[in-house]
Parts: C-alpha cells; sequence; structure tokens
C-alpha cells in the first residue's frame, strides 16, 4: 500500500479556522546500541558513570588515534534490519558529518549518509482504526556526541564525554503517519521490536532511544507542506504532545497568511510549546565526505544469513501464534506480546491449561493489579507458577472466580502457595447442592415481594443470585445456585 496516497481520515483531520487540516509526521528515531563497547573505540557504553570515565583517546578526539569498527555494532544493525523486513546492503560507507559543538571533540559526528548499511523495510503498526504500515526509508550507524551541562554553574558549561563515541541506529521512517496517536503507537511498535532483537533496550530516560520528528500540515489531498523538526524527544508522551502543540502552531500561521519556515524546534514540556533552535540544516551544510580513516564496510550474504538464521521470534509472528495456538483474540494477543517478558511468562502460565482462561487472568487481574502498583512484569510478586495454580483450582471447581480474586490478592501481597492457601483458610467453593439448596430457600421465604417481580422480569434473578452468594460467604458455586434458583423460581 503506498501510504503517500493514503486517503485523509475524516477522524484523523484538525479542524482550523478555515477548515480541516491533515498533519504529515515522519520520524527520526535514535536508537542506542547493545554492546558494551563504542562504535570506534573499546570505551564503555555503561551507563551512570562518573564523568569523563568512560572515554578512550579516540572519543577524545587526541591526535593520530583512528578509529576501528565494533564488529557487534555492525552484528546489531543488521539484525535490526531483519527485524524491520529491510533490505540489508552488503556494502556501506562511513561518511564524516561536519558541524561544531563543544561537545564533538573531533569537529564531525562519523555517520552513513549515501550508502547506508539497511535500506527500505516496514512496520506493520496497530491503531484504534486497524493495522497501518510504516515504511522505514533507511537505518544507519553513527557515532553519538557528549553532553554539555548547562545547569550546574552560572558561569560556565560543562562536557561530559561519556556518551560521545556510543553506537546508535538512526532508523528514519517515510512521512506516513497521520496523528499523534500513530505516531505514539510506532514508536511504541519500534521500541518492541528492538527489545524483542536485544539490540536496543529501548529506555527513553537515559537517553537509550530518542526521537527526532517531523511535523507538517497541509489541505487535504494537497502536496507536502514545509515541515520543522523537532529534536530529541524522549518520551512516548511528549511525542504526542509536541505534534499535537506543533500542528496547531503551523495551523494559525497559515491561517493567518503566514508561511512556515524550514527550522529545527525544541519541545518545552513545561510550557507546551516548541520553540525555535535554528534554522533547517540541508546536507550541503555538514560537508559530508567518506571518512578517509574508515574503509567502506563490506560482508557477504552468508554473514546475514547466520545473523537471520538466529532471531528470535517478533511480535508480529508471536501474535500470529497466539491466535492460531491459543485462540485468543488479536487484542489479547496485542497486549500479551507488547514485551518479550510478558508473552514468556503468558506461555508459562498457558502450559497445559485452558490458553484463554489464563490470558483473561494474566492481563485483567495480574496487569491490572501490577499497573495500580506501577511494577513491572520482571518485578511481579506473583509467578507465573503460582497463576497457573489459581486457574487450576478456578478449573477444577475448588474455587469459584470471585474466590480466586480474593485468593490472588492474598498471594499478590503474602506470598505462599495458593493450593495450600485455600485449604489453610477454607476458601473452598461449596458445591454440595444441599447446603446451597438451604441457602436458596431461605433467601426466597424471606423476599415475597421479590419472588413475584424475578417472575414477571426474569433478569431480576442476579439480585437473588447476589443474596445467595452473600449468605454462603461468596463460596457458592454460582452455577449451582442459578440452576436451582431457576427451578425453585420456575424461570
Amino acid at each position: 500500500m503506498n501510504m503517500h496516497a493514503r486517503p485523509a481520515d475524516p477522524k484523523k483531520l484538525i479542524k482550523g479556522a478555515t477548515g480541516d487540516w491533515e498533519v504529515v509526521i515522519g520520524m527520526e528515531i535514535h536508537a542506542q546500541v547493545t554492546s558494551n563497547a563504542k562504535l570506534f573505540s573499546g570505551a564503555s557504553t555503561a551507563f551512570g558513570g562518573e564523568p569523563n570515565s568512560h572515554v578512550s583517546l579516540v572519543d577524545a578526539a587526541m591526535p593520530g588515534m583512528l578509529p576501528v569498527i565494533n564488529e557487534e555494532c555492525v552484528k546489531q544493525a543488521v539484525r535490526t534490519g531483519l527485524g524491520l523486513k529491510a533490505e540489508i546492503h552488503l556494502r556501506s560507507v562511513f561518511d564524516r558529518k561536519n558541524y561544531f559543538y563543544p561537545d564533538l571533540p573531533q569537529g564531525y559526528q562519523i555517520s552513513q549518509y549515501k550508502s547506508p548499511i539497511v535500506g527500505e523495510g516496514v512496520v506493520l503498526v496497530d491503531t484504534a482504526d486497524g493495522t497501518i504500515e510504516v515504511g522505514i526509508e533507511r537505518l544507519h550507524l553513527e557515532q553519538d556526541a557528549g553532553k554539555s551541562i548547562h545547569d550546574q554553574n552560572p558561569t560556565m558549561s560543562l562536557v561530559d564525554l561519556n556518551r560521545s563515541g556510543v553506537a546508535l541506529m538512526e532508523i528514519v521512517s517515510k512521512p506516513d503517519l497521520r496523528s499523534s496517536e500513530e505516531a505514539k503507537a510506532y514508536v511504541t511498535k519500534l521500541r518492541t521490536i528492538l527489545r524483542y532483537l536485544g539490540t536496543c533496550d529501548g529506555d527513553m530516560e537515559k537517553g537509550n532511544l530518542r526521537a527526532d520528528v517531523n511535523v507538517s500540515v497541509r489541505k487535504p489531498g494537497d502536496d507536502f507542506g514545509t515541515r520543522c523538526e523537532i529534536k530529541n524527544v524522549n518520551s512516548i508522551r511528549f511525542i504526542g504532545q509536541a505534534i499535537e502543540i506543533e500542528a496547531r502552531r503551523q495551523i494559525g500561521i497559515i491561517e493567518d497568511g503566514g508561511v512556515i519556515e524550514q527550522e529545527t524546534r525544541l519541545f518545552d514540556p513545561g510550557r507546551g510549546e516548541t520553540r525555535s533552535m535554528r534554522s533547517k540544516e540541508e546536507a550541503h551544510d555538514y560537508r559530508y565526505f567518506p571518512d578517509p580513516d574508515l574503509l567502506p564496510l563490506e560482508f557477504d550474504q552468508a554473514f546475514v544469513d547466520a545473523l537471520a538464521a538466529h532471531l528470535p521470534e517478533l511480535p508480529d509472528e508471536k501474535k500470529a501464534r497466539f491466535v492460531k495456538v491459543y485462540g485468543l483474540s488479536a487484542y489479547d494477543a496485542d497486549v500479551l506480546v507488547a514485551e518479550k517478558e510478558t508473552a514468556a511468562y503468558y506461555e508459562e502460565v498457558a502450559a497445559g491449561r485452558d490458553a484463554k482462561a489464563a490470558a483473561n487472568f494474566v492481563i485483567n487481574e495480574l496487569f491490572g493489579r501490577l499497573n495500580k502498583e506501577g511494577k513491572d512484569i520482571a518485578s511481579s510478586p506473583v509467578s507465573a507458577a503460582q497463576i497457573g495454580a489459581i486457574v487450576d483450582l478456578i478449573a477444577d471447581g475448588t474455587i469459584s472466580g470471585k474466590i480466586a480474586k480474593d485468593l490472588f490478592e492474598i498471594v499478590f501481597t503474602e506470598g505462599g502457595d495458593p493450593r495450600q492457601i485455600v485449604e489453610a483458610r477454607g476458601m473452598k467453593q461449596v458445591t454440595d447442592t444441599g447446603a446451597i439448596e438451604a441457602a436458596v430457600d431461605a433467601i426466597i421465604a424471606a423476599n415475597p415481594d421479590k419472588v413475584e417481580q424475578v417472575k414477571a422480569k426474569p433478569t431480576m434473578l442476579g439480585w437473588f443470585v447476589g443474596q445467595v452468594m452473600k449468605q454462603t460467604g461468596g463460596k457458592a458455586n454460582p452455577q449451582a445456585v442459578n440452576d436451582l434458583l431457576k427451578g425453585k423460581l420456575g424461570i
């Protein structure tokens, strides 16, 4: 599907004073490569070291120091390209991108321009309105710059070169996104793919995944408008906010008779605005040329095939398998495969059990409680084996769904073996029809007015079920209660 010819979606248009506007978004994602060493030196990439403690002579641009390519970073880029269903280029070239900034000691960044390591690919993104294809233009390897620190001393700025030379993958999308929600969903999906592959940890708080967001607006059906680039947005929520604010800003300027200037802007979440940083540079401003210290990067198809043979099952394939093998809905499968660890946890719960029942309990009970506590699956106090035991207890009729919720709460807060807890605390559901029948008879005898009402309006049966469950401490088998009530009330 040619996304550039994609018809405008009325639900995604922004209303302005002169009619509807369509926002067009392209993304440049900078993903830090998972590697122990930097792209062209052996210095550590560990996060949180003392300033300037992870800096080699190459990173500091000492005279005569020559870069040497890190093979692991090349492998990670190829794996990522394969995960994006993209073309892998067996020959690529490193270029010098020339600009001056205090945290760039070389005076240039080693990047890739005309000959990147990865070419065109595609990412499938699930949105509220269905699945869209987002084209990948390219993926190239480049060095990160250092970090300028302006807020520790009022009279000077400081430079920390720990990040200088860290390997980045710049993943450039085509302008295929049409709303802030689509953009957020795209970054979320891309981060999931990178995490599955193990090529980037996607930790935006540490700066390991950052987005440059290109935004333009146009009347539906018109050519693309002039774009502005919002640099270094470091959270998915901020990406959405920045797009909304920038689109409104551009629409306001055009509707007031102004013209959008192509420029680089900064998003200020505190003020809820984007601010101009500098006019947008073109490629010739950087004087790109092949780095004379580095030969072209060349490898054969066998190198690519060997990496492809060991790729993990990726989110789209895993989702399809969960739907086919476990009979899950597309929505439930989506939720479960969003994180690699979550999918593995679910599969352990589902092994040898009713897969749908397992999914319902994991999604509704476990995820709901984890979200409430601000925890992720890795820090869950309840193991997959414990959830599996609770699902088993429901399946064999030992406990009801309601009791299962109480049991889960005990396990979540106190731990323990679910079966032993049920035995020790007398939590088994009452399946003895004689005991349940006595409770049913008592409720019917005490409420003759309700009996007449339920015969006229059978939907009131739920009231009687509730009363019986209350009288039995929630332990009566709900199906047995329903059956007995229907029989005695003639429904």
